[in-house]
């Protein structure tokens, strides 16, 4: 080789080697960018929720990584790309293991280590109750991504109806698929409208050389979940290929009817296999455990071992936990419906509508965060609740309601005879086990202290379903009267195409129409619009969108914006062209509302039962059998007295003696009272997520609204009722006790 060559290859492999690093150096900071842009991109869209769990994940996998099997690592990590985790398989597991095992922990800790250090004997059965409870846990939490990936999709199938809604309306006057996909997910709340992003994202970043490419892509993760979501989504591929106008259109049309078929077809099939799971769920969590509390005082009373604490473990714990998994589990086989939407995620100007709002004078208004009035008073309610505990735990004395020469209130001492005692406020009774009378005091079993710690469970009740009423008075009235508009519409859209068609400007359009329907929401919507234009100098878009005084300020509605964005690009192109998409919009309006309608007619009767169920059967039932054990215990409790007063005696009863010495104390009707009240809120909380769930899909904002309105009347009827019955049954309990005397 010559000098010539030699110099030649020396500097071509420089070259080569400046090339390759700036190349790769161009490459990492744009990955870094790429990464950077589309983490602050996800974390808008993200839920809070998610967040948490991944540095969990993070932090699990960094300290105690232990990956999971083989053939499951492929299942959790299409759940994490499906919910768009940070985390890998092993981070799942591993926090599936380290939860469990902190929970074991902290257990030892509160529960032995310390009252032991203190002093005191440790509780070794909730202990082993945390054992039992970690390892009934560790399969659900490593089935987490899972539960997830189950609720994104819930969430996204709601939207798909709308998605394609979106798509066929911009792509029946626009043949463009990316602005097309740009449009749904402006309109679309999360998480389908982050998918779409991603997928517009993926084009934009080079990922993939095409939107129909990229698009394909992200429909490969529905190919086992919802395959008509997929054929639509092909025959909107297939429009853009038409070569007449025609198929073109048949094609978009052809797709939004594929699309509603399917999900009435497949909500029609969901609903007739409810009725075995919601039967077996209603068993387990509602009938069996309220009639064993019914029989519970009987039993208790020949188990001195049995505390009020293992039935809080069992009723206020572990059974909520199943209600809550066989629920999750009901939730999770829904399929996609219309849905429904939550309008601040729209316009943030409607978050302050959230609070509680007082209206000085037409020009202050102010506005109050429901949270901290709703605590308030819900610690002070649980105060009041806890007050015969605080009574005796700071040594005070008891008093009650004598009636010796006349009814009065005095104090109760060990002089006080039981005779006179008509209404007592703690009563402690010396706790009795075999039949032998023991130092301890066990209680309140009071009539003033039952009824007070019936305070606990309707404070947190009231608590509740006040934030929620608060938070969702305001928005969720925007909301039914946005779907009032809804309802209507499709009639008024197809008058003002006409009218467009007609050669009529659409600012006059507007007024044409109002004047004609100025009994109907649509016709004030028309008539808002023309105002605006007419009084305020402002373009149809102006009138229409804008954030102050526009006219969806007024009705916030998807379906309603979208359409009116249709309107006005179409507009550019035409009046033919802005009245043939006011009326296809019109026809899709129409075919959507008819399948919501039959979809509410196949889920009626069973939302109806649990509706009745959550706010009449469980909290009559619950108030009934607190009144029964009430009446039980205080029977119980005298028959003990009396039978400890024979004592002496029992060794010459033989077998009569020893069923005498069988009774124990009891559980004190304070605690049975407050756990079957916490029992209820409990259930009312989850039937009315479940009912919401069933009827609406995913929304958070009818959630929200339910249990404003459920939690109140569930946790009402319960104390009224109980408070009601209680008295009644202790006065019958004093009539029938009044001979032992």
């Amino acid at each position: 080789m010559d000098e010539k060559s030699i110099e030649y290859e020396e500097v071509s492999k420089l070259f080569k080697k400046r090339i390759s690093k700036e190349m790769n150096e161009d490459l990492v900071s744009e990955e870094k960018t790429e990464t950077k842009v589309y983490s602050q991109f996800k974390s808008q869209y993200l839920p809070k929720h998610l967040s948490i769990y991944e540095k969990i994940c993070q932090f699990s996998e960094k300290n105690l990584p232990i990956s999971p099997d083989a053939k499951k690592i492929p299942v959790l990590q299409e759940a994490i790309n499906t919910c768009h985790l940070n985390t890998t398989p092993t981070g799942v597991n591993s926090a599936a293991m380290i939860i469990p095992l902190a929970l074991i922990v902290a257990a030892m800790i509160v529960f032995y280590i310390l009252p032991v250090m203190l002093g005191s004997e440790g509780n070794l059965f909730f202990v082993a109750f945390s054992v039992v409870l970690a390892l009934g846990i560790m399969i659900p939490l490593q089935n987490l991504p899972m539960s997830f990936a189950n609720k994104w999709r819930m969430k996204a199938s709601n939207q798909m109806v709308l998605s394609i809604f979106y798509l066929v309306t911009y792509m029946r006057h626009t043949s463009n698929l990316e602005r097309a996909m740009n449009f749904a997910a402006e309109h679309l709340p999360p998480p389908l409208s982050l998918d779409f992003r991603k997928v517009v994202w993926n084009v934009e970043t080079q990922k993939f050389d095409s939107i129909k490419d990229s698009l394909n892509d992200y429909l490969d993760i529905w190919r086992k979940h919802n395959l008509e979501f997929i054929e639509s989504m092909n025959l909107i591929e297939s429009s853009l290929m038409e070569n007449t106008e025609d198929r073109r259109l048949a094609a978009l049309d052809k797709s939004l009817n594929v699309m509603l078929d399917e999900t009435y077809e497949k909500m029609l099939h969901y609903a007739h296999g409810l009725k075995g799971p919601l039967t077996t769920l209603n068993m387990l969590g509602v009938v069996l455990p309220i009639l064993t509390l019914v029989i519970l005082p009987l039993v208790v009373s020949f188990m001195s071992e049995f505390r009020w604490y293992h039935l809080f473990a069992i009723y206020n714990i572990f059974l909520p936990l199943i209600v809550f998994y066989l629920g999750k589990k009901i939730l999770s086989t829904r399929p996609g419906g219309s849905g429904n939407v939550d309008v601040t995620k729209r316009n943030p100007e409607l978050t302050k509508l959230q609070n509680i709002v007082v209206k000085v004078s037409d020009k202050k208004t102010y506005y109050f965060n429901p949270l901290y009035f709703s605590i308030t008073v819900a610690v002070i309610l649980c105060l009041i609740g806890f007050l015969p505990l605080i009574w005796h735990s700071v040594g005070l004395s008891d008093f009650a309601l004598v009636n010796d020469d006349g009814y009065k209130i005095q104090k109760v001492d060990e002089f006080t005879s039981p005779d006179i005692i008509k209404v007592q406020f703690l009563e402690y009774r010396q706790e009795t086990i075999e039949g032998e009378v023991m130092e301890t005091y066990v209680g309140p079993f009071g009539l003033i202290a039952t009824l007070l710690s019936l305070l606990i469970p309707f404070g947190i009740a009231f608590g509740i379903g006040f934030y929620n009423k608060a938070r969702t008075k305001h928005i969720i009235g925007l909301r039914d009267k946005a779907k009032a508009l809804e309802l209507e519409f499709s009639a008024a859209l197809f008058q003002l195409g006409s009218r467009i068609g007609d050669g009529i400007p659409t600012e006059i359009a507007f007024g044409k129409v109002g004047s004609q329907m100025t009994d109907t929401i649509s016709g004030k919507f028309f008539l808002l619009v023309h105002s605006n234009i007419t009084r305020q100098g402002m373009s149809v878009e102006k009138a229409i969108f804008d954030s102050k005084i526009g006219a969806l300020s007024k009705y916030p509605s998807d379906i309603i914006e979208s359409s009116m964005k249709v309107l006005v690009e179409a507009s550019r192109k035409g009046p033919i062209i802005a009245s043939q998409a006011m009326m296809n919009v019109s026809e899709y309006i129409k075919q959507m509302h008819r399948v919501d309608e039959r979809l509410q007619d196949l889920m009626g009767d069973t939302i109806a039962s649990m509706k009745s169920q959550l706010v009449f059967l469980t909290p009559v039932i619950s108030a009934i059998v607190v009144a029964i054990t009430s009446l039980i215990t205080k029977i119980m409790g005298t028959l003990g007295n009396k039978l400890s007063e024979l004592g002496g005696q029992a060794s010459g009863l033989g077998a009569g003696g020893a069923i005498l010495t069988m009774f124990g104390t009891g559980i004190p009707t304070y605690y049975f009272t407050l756990v079957v009240g916490l029992y209820v809120v409990q259930l009312a909380y989850i039937l009315t997520v479940l009912a919401n769930g069933i009827e609406n899909g995913a929304d958070d904002l009818g959630e929200q609204a339910s249990l404003g309105n459920y939690m109140y009347k569930a946790a009402s009827i319960f104390f009224l009722l109980a408070v009601s019955l209680i008295i009644l049954f202790n006065l019958v309990s004093g009539s029938i006790l009044s001979g032992l005397y």
